[in-house]
């Protein structure tokens, strides 16, 4: 049996009431999920870089450990020359030698300075490394804080928030999945979370826009889903203001001279 109009919208309205339970909810939790998710990609981001500068050092020490390699090799062959130069037959052999010799001085005197440089920079990897540990602990204790005061708001509000969840669950399910689809759409959009609002004082209860007489009317009359022409709010009902009547000032008669 297909629902009427008036049925829809207090379904809406049923929906929006537990939603904005559960919004309040998560008001009192504030910004602390997120500072806590914050916190943690901020962690992870410190981890990442402490372990991307030790794959630098481990770089280096590579490097390192290459250069003195090429240094007793360099030894190794000017040894070689020197004998060689024992046993040359002319001038032109020994000037030869000679000029490995240098050249392989020369290459580790190049070695030298690539290992200094290479310290150099893993001096400065290590107090990189010092300065975001540092900063690590700091943020680690910051966020151990956070989540044990999220803890404790959400334990509070743990039972409340799951029954709403579930009755959330309920009255969800008895709105057609078009009109549902709609809802949550606008709720995503609303900064505070009202897709259903009613018509309060000759104004939009979302926007606070001016609602037209006959638009009121239309509302009134439950007959088909009327939106905010401007935020796209769905009016549930119009709020009827009644007036208080002034009391009526008592009439004082003037004494006869």
């Amino acid at each position: 049996m297909d629902k009427t109009v008036a049925q829809k919208l207090d379904a809406l309205i049923k929906l929006q009431e537990i939603d904005s339970k559960l919004d309040e909810i998560l008001k009192i939790r504030g910004a602390l999920p997120d500072e806590v998710k914050d916190l943690e990609d901020e962690i992870v981001g410190y981890e990442t870089r402490i372990l991307k500068y030790n794959n630098e050092i481990e770089e280096q020490n590579q490097a390192i450990a290459d250069n003195k390699n090429a240094i007793v090799e360099a030894n190794k062959l000017i040894k070689k020359y020197e004998d060689q130069q024992m046993n040359v037959r002319n001038n032109r052999e020994y000037d030869a030698l000679t000029k490995e010799i240098e050249l392989q001085t020369l290459e580790i005197q190049i070695c030298e300075k690539r290992i200094k440089e290479a310290e150099a920079k893993i001096e400065a990897k290590k107090e990189e490394i010092t300065a975001t540990e540092e900063i690590l602990n700091e943020r680690k204790k910051d966020l151990e804080s956070k989540k044990k005061e999220l803890i404790m708001i959400t334990s509070e509000s743990m039972e409340e928030e799951t029954k709403l969840k579930a009755l959330r669950e309920k009255a969800a399910a008895k709105i057609e999945e078009r009109l549902l689809k709609s809802y949550n759409k606008i709720r995503k959009n609303a900064r505070n979370g009202l897709a259903v609002v009613a018509v309060a004082r000759d104004a939009c209860g979302g926007c606070f826009n001016v609602v037209p007489p006959q638009r009121q009317a239309e509302v009134r009359e439950r007959k088909k889903i009327i939106v905010c022409e401007h935020c796209g709010r769905i009016f549930a009902r119009v709020e009827e203001v009644i007036e208080e009547e002034k009391p009526k000032k008592k009439r004082t008669t003037r004494a006869k001279k």
